[in-house]
């Protein structure tokens, strides 16, 4: 059986192939402005890396921001639900989901079969997500793929009290007129970012393994600042931000088995 999953983020578009409980290929591009055609797109280049025909594909699933907009998808399921999935397929063992995506950020208690037991959602605020990085970025003139090795020679984190990322982002430019350092701007703000995300995780109840998905799971500061602030160790697979993709391509699998 070979089964698809597509997730629409609202910065990148992902896609996933399955054959019989086994990761064929996957595929990642910017989602841009049309949800519909990034959809489209990255099933098409998936399989063009595989060679496997559309008409060979069993079942697809779609997840994430759009997934109501991918009209080549049999069943559109959330994205809750599919990161759980993928990361059970990922690691068995993990019980505990953080995902940090461009747009929300969330954390997901699992069972031992990958099943969604909790979970907690920050939908209404940019704070802790990858935009929220993406703005502070943008305010130290910073390329955001070296935050996490610029936090790392940080010697005093700046305090970054702002829940809201317009102030937060005010807060940082007060700071650059004070001349703080930005490595210790940007580790203030990835502790800001661990902050709003372990007050969430609270309220679920982290039970360890911890495994953390979405595009800012690439941000080593980050994953130190949560570590820190849960005390637990957290896994990064080399698939994080592929996760959702993948978990929707093994739940069409079992979705076409009962159907």
């Amino acid at each position: 059986m070979i089964t698809a999953g597509i997730d629409i983020g609202s910065i990148t578009a992902k896609a996933a192939l399955i054959k019989d409980g086994r990761l064929l290929a996957t595929f990642l591009q910017f989602t841009g402005y049309n949800a519909e055609k990034a959809g489209r797109a990255v099933l098409e280049c998936v399989l063009e890396q595989t060679g496997i025909e559309r008409n060979n594909v069993d079942f697809v699933v779609s997840t994430g921001y759009g997934r109501k907009s991918v009209d080549s998808a049999d069943k559109d399921i959330t994205e809750i639900t599919c990161h759980g999935a993928g990361a059970h397929f990922i690691n068995p063992e993990t019980r505990f989901v953080i995902d940090v995506g461009g747009q929300d950020s969330k954390v997901i208690r699992i069972d031992a079969s990958g099943k969604v037991l909790d979970f907690a959602m920050n939908d209404k605020c940019a704070a802790g997500t990858g935009r929220f990085l993406e703005v502070m970025a943008r305010a130290m003139e910073a390329d955001l793929d070296d935050f996490g090795k610029l936090s790392a020679k940080a010697d005093n984190p700046a305090g970054i009290s702002s829940i809201c990322t317009v102030f937060a982002e005010s807060e940082v430019i007060s700071l650059i007129s004070k001349g703080e350092t930005r490595e210790n701007m940007i580790a203030g703000i990835h502790e800001s970012v661990a902050s709003r995300i372990s007050a969430m995780a609270g309220r679920v109840g982290v039970t360890e393994p911890v495994m953390m998905t979405g595009g800012v799971a690439r941000n080593e500061g980050v994953v130190r600042a949560l570590e820190k602030k849960l005390g637990v160790r957290i896994q990064v697979s080399g698939h994080a931000q592929l996760n959702g993709a993948i978990g929707a391509a093994l739940l069409a699998a079992r979705m076409k088995k009962v159907s």
